[in-house]
């Protein structure tokens, strides 16, 4: 399985942008610098994403590290939706699903729904960045 990489940091605005970032899934691939404006928070994203008990910061506290991004066709219905997997800021392991969207010349994040991982996800997660190390 390959993984996608990206890692977060500051501008000049103040913003955190999420660069570097490259989706790659068997043969389809997507290259590149992409810089991430910040999240899109909305009522109906905001309850969604803490139903799980992961709060609004440990939720964008995963871009601030290495993050794991891959496509999820089977969700992207009406918009192309992503998966993340990544640690916040305390060390505990997030499962992320999201989109991206434009505002003007800007994007963001929008978080759909957010969990922490099982023991037995952690796991498999930490073995495939150990072999990705090699």
């Amino acid at each position: 399985m390959a993984a996608a990489w990206g890692m977060i940091s500051s501008n000049p605005h103040g913003r955190e942008n999420l660069k570097n970032v490259r989706t790659c899934v068997h043969t389809l691939c997507m290259h590149g610098p992409m810089n991430i404006a910040g999240c899109e928070w909305d009522q109906g994203n905001r309850d969604k994403c803490q139903k799980h008990g992961v709060s609004i910061a440990a939720i964008e506290s995963v871009f601030h590290g290495v993050v794991a991004v891959f496509p999820d066709p089977a969700h992207s219905q009406g918009e192309e939706r992503l998966i993340a997997i990544g640690k916040t800021d305390e060390g505990r392991h997030v499962f992320l699903a999201f989109t991206l969207r434009r505002h003007g010349t800007e994007t963001f994040v929008r978080p759909i729904s957010a969990r922490y991982m099982h023991r037995k996800e952690v796991e498999h997660y930490e073995k495939a960045i150990a072999e990705t190390d090699d």
